[in-house]
């Protein structure tokens, strides 16, 4: 089968069923750069098609940024990388007006936020003045500079790498941001088996892959993501989490508004993901952890020496064995 013959999708797609054939055919294809990862790669594909943004977090050497480079490039579509340093300013991700002394008028540059995906390299490396560049971008899909709005390319997505806050060089990413990412994942280190593969077969990397998908295709998915029904008692289970965020004595600050509505549209990518056309409460309780544990800021109460990175995942876990799961 030729190259175009791989990308061109069928005359009349058959919704969920052909969903769930592309999105395998791309979760297998991120499979051969990620070894041993299958709900990481799973829970990417949930924010490329829920129109989310994507937050990896680890130490460094963990493959982030193979995560990154790979899920942009199984796709056809236009893909800039950055890697934030200290030094960088607004300008070098926005783009920037410049004087045209032959035409006498100013013009505007294009940064490399125009392009389907982005990958923010240790973008927390960056001062918040230059994160805060994203800001307009990651919400509503467009920019403005010199008092003009520039709307960006469809799909876009922003997929960040950042180490650990208490690494040297760092800064930490403000709440408004974080917000803005439909979820952050952490990588952590290979089993021994992938771990075997990896030392075994380093020929294979993410710039050696190919595209299964087209911009359009896309495009296409994400558009399916709404039709999946979700009951009315799921919706109540969603906002009796969010609601318990909101008033644990361990949490500072509970989930957003913005954070229930990642969490009812990724529940719905989930399921097409499945091959559903409908959620379940186990959709829910799988993708609490990834969406909410960025969202949520600890209680200025806790000692820091019991600070650490996994406690707000284990308040939210704690959180889900108190909320009562609908039959």
């Amino acid at each position: 089968m030729s190259p175009r013959e791989t990308l061109d999708p069928p005359q009349a797609p058959s919704g969920f069923p052909y969903a769930f054939e592309q999105l395998g055919k791309l979760e297998t294809l991120l499979g051969t750069a990620i070894r041993g990862k299958a709900e990481v790669l799973r829970l990417s594909l949930v924010c490329l098609i829920s129109k989310g943004h994507l937050l990896i977090e680890d130490v460094p050497g963990v493959g982030k940024t193979t995560l990154a480079h790979a899920l942009a490039r199984s796709v056809q579509s236009s893909f800039h990388r950055l890697q934030f340093t200290s030094d960088m300013l607004p300008s070098d991700v926005l783009g920037v007006t410049i004087y045209n002394a032959h035409s006498g008028e100013f013009e505007f540059k294009p940064g490399p936020i125009f392009t389907n995906f982005l990958l923010g390299d240790e973008i927390n490396r960056a001062t918040p003045k230059t994160q805060s560049a994203l800001l307009e971008a990651m919400n509503e899909r467009q920019i403005s500079i010199d008092g003009r709005c520039y709307p960006l390319a469809e799909p876009f997505m922003v997929i960040a790498t950042q180490n650990p806050s208490e690494h040297h060089g760092t800064y930490p990413l403000p709440e408004s941001q974080l917000d803005r990412f439909l979820m952050r994942l952490r990588m952590g280190y290979p089993d021994p088996a992938s771990e075997r593969e990896i030392l075994r077969d380093q020929s294979r990397s993410a710039s050696e892959i190919q595209p299964v998908l087209t911009g359009e295709q896309v495009t296409f998915l994400q558009s399916l993501v709404s039709q999946v029904r979700i009951d009315d008692a799921l919706v109540d289970y969603m906002l009796a989490i969010v609601k318990r965020t909101r008033e644990h004595e361990s949490l500072a600050l509970g989930v957003s508004p913005r954070g229930a509505q990642a969490l009812y549209r990724a529940a719905q990518a989930l399921a097409v993901i499945e091959g559903r056309d409908h959620v379940i409460p186990d959709d829910v309780k799988r993708l609490v952890v990834p969406l909410f544990s960025h969202r949520v800021v600890l209680s200025a109460r806790i000692a820091p020496g019991q600070r650490g990175a996994g406690l707000a995942d284990r308040i939210l876990e704690e959180i889900l064995t108190f909320v009562e799961v609908p039959l």
